[in-house]
């Protein structure tokens, strides 16, 4: 005889907030919604954990089939559950963070999203259901965790320049830093590999280009090393 679960249950959602950098700006990807409710609003990608998959295995299938994007650097950020964020029924969303090198992940809407598009963050729409929200929460932990993480080189490309990565920096944090600190402190870590690569992109003079140690990084972090810019 089937089992009669006696109590009402919510509906699972997940949401994923996508950031991106590109010219100087921090940006988040949006989807324009395809179907009720708020159709032809922004909104964040994202939709129903399927009863057979993980909140993590669910958060990529949503991102894939809502922009296109896989394979990106992805970690949960919270879980939302206001009883009346969702004008359908009783949703609880988990929401992620994801961050993507613009140039290597070009998003594409698919299944219920009409279109997906980069925002600046300080320039976004109107958002649907609770969006605004977690949009919110997400930048805060992401200016939280690039001081002792070292996730801001997953926004750029795998060879960059000093200035490139001050200018990431800023745009996460939100203000100008000192240019000669900020460079002893990143240099002091000993974590960029030199390049005998230059650009002359954004500069008048070649930039020496830099990438990130990842090897390096891991094994270092082993022995107690810690991430502190």
């Amino acid at each position: 005889m089937p089992f009669t679960y006696p109590y009402p249950r919510a509906a699972l959602t997940v949401d994923c907030v996508v950031f991106g950098f590109d010219e100087g700006a921090l940006k988040v990807l949006l989807i324009r919604r395809g179907i009720e409710p708020f159709k032809n609003r922004w909104a964040l990608p994202g939709g129903f954990v399927h009863p057979d998959e993980t909140l993590d295995a669910a958060a990529r299938r949503e991102l894939q089939e809502e922009t296109g994007l896989r394979d990106v650097y992805q970690e949960q950020l919270y879980t939302f559950g206001e009883i009346e964020r969702d004008p359908r029924e009783r949703v609880i969303s988990v929401a992620y963070f994801a961050l993507v090198r613009r140039a290597d992940h070009l998003p594409a809407a698919a299944t219920d999203a009409a279109e997906a598009a980069w925002f600046e963050v300080e320039n976004v729409p109107a958002l649907s259901f609770d969006h605004a929200v977690i949009l919110k929460m997400a930048l805060e932990r992401l200016r939280g965790k690039i001081r002792w993480q070292p996730i801001g080189f997953e926004l750029l490309p795998k060879k960059f320049t000093l200035s490139q990565f001050q200018a990431l920096y800023e745009a996460i944090l939100g203000r100008e830093l000192d240019k000669r600190n900020f460079r002893k402190k990143l240099l002091a870590l000993d974590l960029l590999l030199a390049l005998e690569e230059t650009t002359t992109a954004g500069s008048r003079r070649p930039a020496q280009l830099f990438r990130f140690d990842q090897r390096k990084y891991k094994t270092l972090t082993r022995k107690g090393f810690i991430f502190d810019l």
